[in-house]
């Protein structure tokens, strides 16, 4: 199984790498962005044999303990069989 884990910014906390990566986009061309938020990507590969629940249950708990700062990131994931 494998869990796929993105992790960005709230939308209420100032992006200003994304901000920066919106400026260059327009500046070389690409004016129909209209925003850009930046994030971080984890594939992470779980050990054969857990059950469906015990992989959410983990990938859930690394995502929020250790993976995302609570405080100014939220996160989403997908598991994959």
């Amino acid at each position: 199984m494998k869990a796929h884990v993105h992790v960005t910014l709230k939308t209420s906390v100032l992006d200003p790498q994304g901000q920066a990566i919106h400026n260059a986009l327009h500046k070389i061309g690409f004016a129909d962005v209209a925003a850009v938020r930046q994030g971080k990507y984890f594939a992470l590969t779980l050990a054969d044999g857990l059950t469906a629940e015990a992989a959410k249950a983990m990938v859930e708990r690394i995502a929020r303990e250790v993976l995302t700062n609570p405080v100014i990131e939220e996160y989403t994931y997908r598991i994959e069989e």
